[in-house]
Parts: structure tokens; C-alpha cells; sequence
């Protein structure tokens, strides 16, 4: 698979799962490489990018034993962005399917 078209599809992934529960950048990376093998090398990047796109805030919390851990959160742009992705994403997944054949990946 194309390395630009798989950033692209976990930059979605990142947004959705994260607009489901705050989440720190491994507890991120561990609930992602469940379905896709992803690393800190990926997950990072995009996290500083969607940050600075506002797209996420950030804030810290401490922990027991350890360093600070710092929890990413979506932003109401975050949101918005998110659902055009997953709008698009609809939309190219019906294509593909119809062009393979099929009706739509939705039945």
C-alpha cells in the first residue's frame, strides 16, 4: 500500500479513536497496532501536525511513579474535520466497491 494513502487513512484512524476517549501517545499507538502495524515513528508526527492544525489540545497529567503523561483531546475543529474525513472516506469506499463489482461497502 502506498505509504501517503496510509498515513492518510491513520490520521482518520487517530481522530476517531481519540474522539472516542483522551488517550497519551503509546496508549495511542498500542489500541492502533491492534488492527494496523503502526509505531511511535508514525503516530508521533501526526499527533505534533494535528495539534498544530488544532485539531487536538493537549493537556498533562501526572502519574505515581514516572513523568507526566500528555493526553491528546479533540477540539471542535478536530471534530468537524473528522466527519468530512469519514464523509470522503464513504464515498471512496462506495467507488471502489462498485468499480470491484459490487453495490457498496455499506449493506
Amino acid at each position: 500500500m502506498n505509504s501517503q494513502f496510509k498515513r492518510g487513512i491513520i490520521e482518520m484512524c487517530v481522530l476517531k479513536i481519540i474522539s472516542r476517549k483522551d488517550m497519551y501517545g503509546f496508549e495511542l499507538i498500542e489500541n492502533i497496532s491492534r488492527e494496523i502495524e503502526v509505531n511511535e515513528n508514525t503516530i508521533y508526527p501526526i499527533l505534533r501536525r494535528l495539534t498544530k492544525q488544532q485539531l487536538f489540545d493537549t493537556y498533562k497529567e501526572s502519574m505515581s511513579i514516572g513523568a507526566p503523561r500528555k493526553y491528546y483531546t479533540l477540539t471542535e475543529l478536530g471534530t468537524k474535520k473528522l466527519k468530512e474525513y469519514e464523509d470522503e472516506w464513504k464515498t471512496f469506499l462506495d467507488s471502489v466497491y462498485r468499480i470491484l463489482g459490487g453495490t457498496s461497502y455499506e449493506k
